[in-house]
């Protein structure tokens, strides 16, 4: 999550660390060679991610390295069969949802739910793959009887956010955070006093600066499947457990809306 962040130099000594092998401590020359820096820089960068030095960073991946979930990413090679595309493909997905619901903030996911609970206006804000998050968030929402405006172009999402007020509520979806249309609306909400919720994968993005309250999944990437395929995933995931925790505030309101929009869908279902 910290890479976008980080100098040339920080990354490329911070993607040899993560590559090393399950098990295995890399020392400390042995990266700033491979790296082409100092040991000095290597260093500096273990603090940057938070670690007192290398030797805390190094103990650190060891010990993530050794759990069974880790394992399960692999890339996808062209003599896979299909059942191992299948594996790699759902593997990686469990390993976005286990490492999200790791670091996920308990504290900020009970304030995204009563931000919801509470608004007076909801407005879910997502473009490309982010859209199709928002528009099955809002739909779940629905069936419970909580609307919420769904924006997926740039001059909507600007046009809704300027008739914002104070007690009205965003949930900007983007991966990377850094989409500009979508930063430029959310500015536009927070300006009129909006809440603001992000969902995104980066909590050091311009989006997470702009935003109240910032929900983070995180997944690794491959070349085929990209981190945002998986991240897709945990998104979601986050978002079915704050639409539940909203329902639990109105539980009798909620069920009793549920029965309502089953019952005007059921129509269009055969027996």
């Amino acid at each position: 999550m910290l890479l976008p962040e980080l100098t040339a130099s920080e990354a490329r000594i911070a993607e040899i660390a993560l590559r090393a092998e399950a098990g295995a401590e890399p020392a400390l020359k042995a990266v700033a060679r491979e790296a082409e820096t100092s040991e000095a820089m290597v260093v500096k960068t273990a603090k940057r991610l938070g670690f007192s030095g290398y030797k805390e960073l190094r103990a650190a991946l060891k010990a993530y390295k050794s759990q069974p979930h880790v394992d399960l990413h692999q890339d996808v090679t062209a003599d896979d069969t299909a059942e191992t595309i299948v594996q790699k493909v759902f593997h990686t997905s469990i390993q976005a949802l286990e490492e999200t619901l790791a670091i996920l903030d308990m504290a900020a996911f009970a304030n995204a739910a009563e931000l919801l609970h509470g608004a007076r206006q909801r407005d879910f804000y997502g473009l490309g793959g982010s859209a199709q998050i928002a528009r099955d968030v809002a739909h779940k929402f629905l069936r419970i009887g909580i609307r919420a405006g769904v924006q997926d172009d740039t001059h909507m999402m600007a046009m809704s956010a300027s008739l914002l007020r104070a007690g009205d509520v965003v949930v900007a979806f983007s991966h990377s955070g850094r989409t500009a249309g979508l930063l430029d609306s959310v500015a536009i909400a927070r300006a009129n006093r909006a809440s603001v919720i992000a969902l995104t994968n980066y909590a050091a993005s311009p989006l997470a600066e702009l935003s109240d309250v910032v929900l983070c999944a995180t997944a690794r990437g491959s070349y085929l499947t990209s981190e945002n395929a998986a991240a897709r995933i945990a998104q979601l995931n986050i978002m079915d457990a704050v639409f539940i925790a909203v329902a639990q505030k109105g539980l009798q309101s909620a069920e009793a809306s549920l029965i309502k929009t089953m019952a005007a869908v059921s129509a269009n279902r055969k027996t």
